[in-house]
């Protein structure tokens, strides 16, 4: 069954799937939308306690319940100057160094920072022989992706692709998926050296978002596009540790590189399979951001 769902992957025409989805997610479909949210909440069990807005009928598109707000106490940012956060809730895929360039994915997989990165050689050198960490966001988690770390954007990138998903099961069956999917790159300058946050698409996600340039994809291209941004003066975009920078509409995976020498070491329960949550602390850092 498993090696059915894989091939399946490779037939299906997941773009327009993934966009024809998108269209019923943003659209304003009254008692449909509703009922279409109340399905999703019973089927993968989400806690709308959690929710700033618990009621299903208070969100007027999909895509409004599927980013839906959390209550802010419940999800408190670690103020630890030394200590760098989570950025999302979801679980840990991988994490560890990048060893020559690689970035582990699973058993007999991995990938290049260099691919990641939609191919500049010069920004995966920024990260050579430091770490990555790998985040899978499932269909019942807060889908906002938030700041580890205060970090003033320099680069976003967009890296066309393809659509699979980017479950546990692709993950091991997918050479390079997180290299070969649709995804959008962001990276700050930081204390602590460069960070990029690397938003993987999936099947069936509609959109990704940053709250700098809103939603970034789709329409999807066929071409890498880069835009750089000033790191001083008064356009700077500085966001402070625990601030939003971006969101899924259909959940996906986050990739972080971190430059050498910026981890000391992985918070407790870091490792692959353990949950994360936001605000959390993720990671020690070498000297205090």
């Amino acid at each position: 069954m498993d090696s059915i769902k894989i091939a399946l992957q490779y037939i299906l025409p997941k773009h327009f799937l993934s966009r024809l989805v998108g269209k019923f997610a943003a659209a304003q479909a009254g008692v449909f939308t509703t009922g279409a949210i109340k399905w999703f909440i019973k089927q993968y069990k989400i806690d709308m306690s959690e929710a700033k807005q618990p009621e299903p009928e208070a969100y007027k598109t999909f895509n409004d319940f599927f980013t839906r707000a959390l209550k802010p106490e419940l999800r408190p940012i670690n103020q630890d100057a030394n200590i760098m956060a989570h950025p999302v809730d979801g679980a840990v895929s991988q994490c560890g160094p990048i060893e020559a360039g690689n970035i582990f994915q699973a058993k007999g997989h991995s990938y290049t920072a260099e691919a990641l990165l939609g191919g500049n050689k010069a920004d995966a050198a920024r990260f050579d022989g430091g770490d990555f960490a790998t985040i899978y966001l499932a269909p019942k988690d807060y889908h906002r992706i938030h700041m580890p770390i205060t970090g003033t954007l320099s680069k976003m990138t967009y890296v066309p692709g393809d659509l699979f998903s980017v479950n546990p099961l692709t993950a091991q069956n997918v050479p390079g998926l997180f290299a070969r999917n649709e995804r959008v790159v962001a990276i700050f300058e930081t204390e602590s050296g460069p960070l990029a946050m690397v938003l993987v698409g999936a099947t069936i996600v509609a959109s990704i978002e940053t709250i700098w340039a809103g939603t970034v994809t789709p329409p999807a291209g066929k071409a890498v596009f880069s835009w750089d941004y000033p790191t001083t003066g008064p356009e700077a975009l500085t966001l402070e540790k625990g601030a939003e920078m971006g969101r899924f509409k259909l959940g996906s995976t986050v990739v972080m590189l971190f430059a050498q020498d910026a981890i000391e070491t992985f918070a407790d329960g870091v490792e692959p399979g353990e949950t994360t949550r936001m605000g959390q602390a993720f990671a020690t850092l070498t000297q205090a951001a």
